[in-house]
């Protein structure tokens, strides 16, 4: 087994995420078409055991280490053959002794004329190349007797025929699933070479928030993104880091940017990142010359601040949950995957009947929470940004095009499940 790559790729430019001068509101498809541009794998390489492979991503082509299965094997439980005994119509042949079972493989020649009992998954013995099913057959032990014809090959699996010995079974990039560790571990390899699982940072910043559980003043608010955020990161196959809620302090939030850049190779932040006097954390970006406030054509969400802090990627997400979700989902997690080695992934739509009427206007793409109920999407009964229960009850996003558009009963719209992006 190779050694462990540490080696990873160069922080990413400070200029990386500069928009052009003259831009003003960027198209949503504009934007990830720039993150995808400017983003690239950022996490070193190590190998892990089959057993803790689930949710890793392949970082090279995983080659079959042995064919699946080994050897030809029988498909069913009955009697093994040669098809060139067998006759059209009423016959019998003998049996030999012993049998051929899975695990417990018949160890001679099964001679012309002859038969053999053979058990489903056992391998085929030489001199056999046909399996007769056993409810086709009588027999009393000695002699089996059945009606031909028989194709032939009946009831048997060829070596190889699943997987060959060398075959590219997964590729890079993959995120392995349990389906994926069956076929793994059916092809010999016990251990994989995967990229280190990305770490993201979450830090939310604010007086006005107070841990859920803790007494909050009446001018406080309980902090909903961080464990909103850390739970995704963590569904998505990604290391949350947690690291904690910064006060309206300039230096406070320098030191939360310096730790969470040694300990992550991302970072998510929630409010702060606008323009007013106590947005220390967009000041604090500014300073470093290395922040973009990009102004998004997006509904709900808008600003998304993207700023480089020691080498270290970071995502302003609006303060509001609803807005800190929509842009988690449609820019994070795509960036995210991307720097994990997972490749730009954007999720497909299902087109399906609308259960709402809306006219829309141009300029800005909306979405909205939404679930399917009889095959149609339903919205959340307001788009107020601020309604947080939306997003528990809601299945997923209806995405509405940055062109005008008049929704009636039955049009069909874009949905996203939640479970597209990798939640569930």
């Amino acid at each position: 087994m190779a050694e462990d790559n540490d080696l990873v790729p160069p922080p990413l430019k400070n200029d990386c995420f500069a928009l052009p001068s003259d831009t003003h509101w960027t198209p949503v498809a504009e934007a990830l078409a720039l993150l995808q541009e400017r983003l690239d794998i950022c996490v070193g390489e190590e190998y892990v055991a089959l057993a803790d492979a689930l949710g890793r991503i392949l970082s090279e082509d995983l080659i079959a280490q042995r064919s699946n299965p080994p050897q030809p094997n029988s498909a069913v439980d009955g009697f093994g053959l040669r098809h060139a005994d067998i006759v059209n119509g009423p016959q019998s042949l003998p049996l030999v002794l012993g049998r051929s079972a899975a695990g417990a493989p018949y160890q001679g020649t099964v001679p012309e004329g002859h038969a053999i009992r053979i058990l489903t998954g056992a391998t085929i013995p030489q001199g056999v190349d046909t399996v007769i099913l056993q409810e086709d057959v009588n027999t009393d032990g000695d002699v089996i007797a059945f009606h031909g014809p028989l194709k032939k090959g009946a009831n048997t699996r060829k070596a190889g025929e699943d997987v060959a010995a060398g075959d590219v079974i997964l590729v890079k990039g993959r995120q392995i699933t349990p389906a994926d560790l069956a076929l793994v571990a059916a092809t010999g390899v016990g251990a994989l070479k995967v990229y280190k699982r990305l770490k993201v940072g979450v830090i939310s910043t604010g007086d006005e928030l107070a841990e859920a559980g803790d007494t909050a003043r009446a001018d406080q608010i309980y902090d909903a993104n961080r464990p909103m955020l850390l739970a995704m990161i963590l569904q998505f196959g990604f290391e949350p880091v947690d690291m904690g809620r910064a006060p309206d302090d300039r230096l406070a939030v320098k030191r939360f940017l310096d730790e969470a850049a040694m300990k992550s190779d991302l970072i998510l932040t929630s409010g702060g990142a606008s323009a007013g006097d106590e947005d220390h954390m967009s000041a604090l970006l500014n300073e470093t010359g290395a922040m973009a406030l990009w102004r998004l054509a997006i509904k709900p969400g808008r600003p998304l601040a993207l700023a480089v802090w020691n080498g270290t990627p970071v995502f302003g997400l609006p303060g509001n949950p609803v807005a800190a979700m929509v842009c988690t989902l449609i820019f994070a997690k795509p960036a995210m995957s991307c720097l994990a080695g997972a490749g730009w992934q954007l999720p497909a739509p299902q087109w399906v009947p609308a259960a709402f009427t809306k006219s829309k206007k141009a300029g800005r793409r909306e979405y909205l929470r939404a679930r399917l109920r009889d095959g149609k999407a339903e919205v959340f009964r307001s788009e107020g940004s601020g309604r947080i229960s939306g997003l528990s009850w809601a299945d997923g996003l209806v995405e509405l095009p940055d062109e005008a558009m008049q929704v009636c009963e039955g049009s069909l719209v874009a949905y996203y499940p939640y479970t597209a992006f990798g939640l569930s």
